[in-house]
């Protein structure tokens, strides 16, 4: 029995485990790939390492991979078969069951316990981090705040973990509406960390979230090598500077971005990967700039992965292709096979978030494909408000809050179009997409001044 850096007791861990431990923990904080094969290299020299099989538990979910997850279950089991509990520290048998509980699909009840381990033991890296991404995945902006906020007085700030921890706090700051709070934060834990992906997420976030995309282009192009190439979240950060290029009117790059970093002939199809090249194509679906060749190499790499309902919001981005694409009945089938899973009466978190917000998101999604835009506009409104507890970012989820916007105004529902359009720029002033969605609807309401003025700024802030 060996301990890790931090003090904390590692049942069935020998010293030649703890080493390849630490690495794997640096390895998951800094999301670099190799963290599957040092996770392994634990359990090569400690197969019975508690830690090390929750570690490689927490792996199988965190990708939303159904396959991965349902590998992880069968090993998890088969480990925790037989398995003394009473021998190990408390510590162990909380993440015994926050594992457990996430491999089950009880998300929920997994985040609590990764919750209550924090606070009992605040220097645990790994449970801040799952836990983290568990809030991410799950919605719960506050939690992704405070989770990682109420642990940080317990870490010294010279502690080599203390700045991707910073680089997690940044996000669940942006997240919580604290913009220059996040990207001050996030710019400590780069200037500390360069090549922390997760923390120069975060303040691109920040920028994203103020409509400040000249200054993440800037911020990005100042550390294209730390970033942009060889980390977990390397297509997911081109996506932010593709949605940067977006705003600034720059169609050409965009599809230069998604060709070469977020889907191609070399794309590894996971779920991840597929879902951020599916909510840029929307974007340009929704302006009716259709990419029939793209939609369907994307839609032909979801249909390969035969999910089944593991998570609600992947669902609503493969319905995104399909529409896309033009496979209406494939979207519909994907729709009614999820129909008939609830239908069944299933355990776990998707359950809620398939119902409530996955199963009405797409189905506006085909509606609006179908240019039912009333039908459309009916279904996203009740669920507009929530719709964060299926996943996600602001950023996001914002393509889904684009759609209620675009369906509206080719509905002809010009007084909720108003409403909306209203809310987009209170909020966020700075934003052509806002501003010319607002001439269009100007148009329609006869008032070619104020359209006239509206468009004017569109183009004043995709400029400068």
């Amino acid at each position: 029995m060996t301990t890790d850096r931090h003090g904390h007791t590692m049942t069935d861990t020998g010293a030649d485990a703890v080493t390849p431990y630490e690495q794997a923990l640096d390895d998951l904080l800094f999301f670099r790939p190799q963290i599957m094969e040092t996770a392994k290299s634990v359990l090569a020299a400690a197969p019975r390492s508690v830690m090390g099989q929750s570690l490689m538990a927490y792996l199988g979910v965190l990708g939303t991979e159904e396959k991965d997850a349902a590998a992880a279950r069968e090993a998890f089991v088969d480990f925790r078969s037989g398995l003394d509990t009473e021998r190990l520290t408390r510590r162990e048998r909380m993440h015994l069951a926050a594992a457990t509980a996430w491999l089950d699909g009880d998300l929920h009840g997994a985040g609590c316990i990764l919750g209550d381990i924090s606070v009992a033991y605040p220097r645990d890296a790994l449970a801040l981090f799952v836990g983290h991404q568990h809030d991410f995945l799950t919605g719960d902006a506050a939690r992704l705040r405070d989770r990682v906020g109420g642990a940080l007085d317990a870490w010294d700030e010279d502690d080599p973990h203390h700045g991707p921890l910073l680089g997690m706090y940044a996000f669940g700051l942006e997240e919580s509406g604290h913009y220059e709070r996040a990207e001050e934060v996030g710019l400590a834990a780069v200037a500390r960390h360069p090549r922390d992906v997760w923390a120069i997420h975060g303040v691109v976030h920040s920028y994203e979230m103020r409509g400040r995309f000249t200054d993440g282009i800037r911020f990005l192009d100042a550390r294209t090598d730390d970033w942009s190439s060889g980390t977990l979240l390397t297509v997911h950060n081109w996506w932010h500077y593709a949605l940067y290029a977006l705003e600034a009117g720059d169609g050409a790059r965009v599809l230069e971005i998604y060709d070469s970093a977020i889907h191609h002939d070399g794309s590894a199809g996971m779920a991840m990967g597929l879902l951020d090249a599916a909510a840029l194509l929307w974007r340009l679906y929704l302006a009716e700039d259709v990419h029939s060749a793209r939609w369907e190499r994307l839609a032909d790499a979801w249909e390969r992965r035969q999910d089944g309902p593991h998570y609600a919001f992947n669902d609503a981005h493969a319905v995104m292709a399909y529409v896309g694409a033009g496979r209406i009945a494939r979207a519909q089938r994907l729709v009614q096979d999820r129909e008939r899973w609830l239908a069944a009466e299933p355990a776990g978190a998707n359950r809620a978030m398939t119902a409530r917000i996955g199963l009405p998101v797409c189905r506006a999604l085909i509606a609006y494909g179908q240019q039912d835009y009333s039908l459309a506009t009916d279904l996203l409104l009740p669920v507009r408000d929530r719709l964060h507890t299926f996943g996600g970012s602001h950023a996001q989820r914002d393509a889904i809050q684009r759609t209620l916007v675009e369906a509206a105004l080719r509905a002809g529902r010009t007084e909720l179009a108003r409403t909306l359009l209203s809310e987009r720029i209170q909020l966020r002033p700075v934003c052509p997409y806002n501003w010319a969605a607002k001439a269009r609807l100007e148009d329609q309401l006869g008032d070619p001044a104020r359209a006239a003025a509206a468009r004017e700024r569109a183009a004043e802030q995709a400029s400068a």
